[in-house]
């Protein structure tokens, strides 16, 4: 195909529209995908959680006496000095006198309450053994960080469709097994392959969509459609562990959904854009023709002319080119944007899960408190949806990082006392911070060209995922002064939305397919004699009167 003008995806499918069947199709299931994604993200917040417990105490029926008759749980209530030890009993023993001041540990194991039945109950995963419960989750987030490194590479390689069809089947799975763990060790080896799934399975079904949409359904799509799956997701799971007090038939109930996907492999197209990078013309020209069928939409005769698409493919007769991550630092500008990403990707996962994680141990009822968080993204996704039209793109996400860390900061001057309106003042910071946390998404698969969109948003999800394992001990140091968490997460919050407003206006653009596409970040320079004016890198420095400054 000879050298020609850019055409642009966008323009070249225009003739299709913005919200026909197709487009309503692929939004819908994509959207839906997500569910399964949001709610198994925070499962382990129910699988995990430790039931009240106190030691077992087996006594001996002839020291006991037979005039004694208290139950069990009324003679740990008064044996056992706290959940993890137990009052010796001297020799003679007889009623509460016979106690020692001496304890022991728990050597006959634990009961717990039976209100919910966990990993914990199952394994004594309690005192001496209270480390795993941690530690399981913790393997969960490494499966999350492997899955953002590598997704992105193998959907760069090997296209969006199978690699979004193989991490569902993943995730399901692996949660399904999961269910009839034996052990401890294969739950936590589960753990971590259904982290690798699920997050796999969010970042590729999001790229897969924003790929195959204009630009006014990329974003409801991503704000109003993908997010809001997540959202919804996450707040039906404290309703189905209410009536699912096992964990077991949890996990299997979260596992169930999964399959509905498989069949779609032969409703779910592959992205024309990426086969037009691979240089599969046709494939990408029968993928928008059969759309147009959907839409019920005349086609044009030739849809890719010769000489019109030959920057947005590689040239035939050419080996195959292959893009790496070191794609994403080559030039200086896609160097700027990776950097940058990657600052505001860790800040902001940073402050959502250390909030999320906050709001979680709340002191209530734990349904309604996952509830309650899950509400505060839903209406931070609509609230996002409905600005992300009326503001540039990095005005929005300064705003949104700026409100969070004001309200943040906001609390250092609350009294101690005054519990409900430090709480209140946190989760209008979360709602802040959880719009930026889906916005950033919709930002930066418009910043990131096409042959390296989804290796860049893995290098930034992975970057998340990272500061996410710090969330735990900037909240720890709660212990010594109960504010210091939300003074370093509302300066973080803050430092973000001061790097955010580097980044170029993406509104109204056209979808990069290229490295050489992508636009230059913004900055300041100054020039002897005068005052430059801010303006994209690629643009040089305007000059303007002495009196301007930047």
């Amino acid at each position: 195909m000879s050298e020609g003008k850019i055409t642009d995806l966008d323009e070249v499918t225009s003739f299709l529209g913005d919200y026909g069947l197709f487009q309503v199709l692929i939004m819908v299931v994509l959207s839906l995908s997500a569910v399964p994604c949001g709610y198994m993200g925070v499962i382990v917040v129910f699988v995990s959680d430790t039931p009240a417990h106190h030691c077992n105490v087996s006594v001996d029926s002839a020291r006991i006496g037979a005039d004694v008759e208290a139950t069990l749980q009324e003679r740990n209530s008064w044996m056992e000095a706290d959940s993890c030890s137990r009052y010796k009993l001297k020799a003679n023993w007889t009623e509460t006198a016979g106690l020692s001041n001496e304890t022991e540990q728990c050597a006959d194991g634990w009961i717990y309450s039976t209100d919910r039945d966990t990993i914990v109950s199952e394994w004594d995963l309690v005192c001496d053994s209270a480390w795993k419960v941690p530690f399981s989750t913790s393997l969960f987030f490494v499966g999350v960080l492997i899955g953002s490194f590598i997704s992105g590479h193998l959907s760069d390689r090997f296209g969006r469709k199978p690699v979004f069809f193989f991490t569902m089947v993943l995730q399901t799975v692996t949660a399904l097994i999961q269910a009839a763990s034996v052990s401890w060790v294969m739950f936590c080896i589960l753990n971590c392959l259904r982290g690798l799934g699920q997050i796999s399975n969010y970042i590729t079904s999001l790229v897969l969509g924003s790929e195959m949409l204009s630009p006014s359904a990329r974003v409801s799509f991503t704000l109003l459609g993908h997010s809001l799956g997540f959202g919804i997701g996450y707040a039906l799971l404290p309703l189905f562990a209410y009536f699912m007090r096992g964990w077991r038939m949890l996990l299997l109930a979260a596992a169930i959904p999964g399959f509905l996907f498989i069949p779609l492999w032969w409703v779910i197209p592959e992205s024309p854009r990426w086969l037009l990078q691979k240089g599969r013309v046709e494939e990408a020209e029968l993928v928008i023709r059969k759309a147009a069928k959907w839409n019920r939409v005349p086609a044009p005769g030739v849809i890719f002319r010769a000489g019109e698409c030959s920057e947005l493919m590689q040239n035939k007769g050419e080996e195959e080119q292959t893009y790496t991550y070191m794609d994403l630092i080559r030039t200086r500008n896609m160097r700027n944007i990776t950097i940058s990403g990657v600052f505001i990707w860790m800040s902001v996962s940073m402050v959502f899960y250390g909030l999320s994680l906050n709001t979680s141990n709340l002191n209530g009822n734990i349904y309604l408190n996952c509830f309650l968080s899950a509400a505060i993204d839903l209406v931070a996704y609509v609230a996002t949806w409905f600005l992300v039209k009326r503001a540039p793109r990095p005005v929005l996400l300064f705003s949104t990082l700026m409100f969070c860390g004001i309200m943040l900061l906001v609390i250092k001057l609350v009294p101690e006392d005054m519990d409900v309106m430090s709480q209140v003042l946190a989760l209008l910071g979360k709602m802040g911070v959880a719009g930026a946390y889906c916005f950033i998404y919709v930002f930066f698969t418009e910043l990131i060209p096409t042959v390296v969109r989804n290796m860049g948003l893995g290098i930034a999800s992975t970057a998340a995922r990272l500061s996410a394992v710090i969330c735990p001990y900037v909240i720890y140091m709660g212990v010594y002064s109960k504010v210091l968490p939300y003074l370093i997460f509302g300066t973080v919050s803050i430092m973000a939305a001061v790097v955010s407003v580097l980044l170029p206006d993406t509104n109204n653009s056209k979808l990069p397919d290229l490295i050489s596409q992508a636009k230059p970040i913004r900055r300041c320079c100054w020039a002897k004699g005068t005052s430059p004016a801010c303006t994209d890198a690629a643009q040089g420095c305007k000059e303007v009167t002495k009196s301007a400054t930047c």
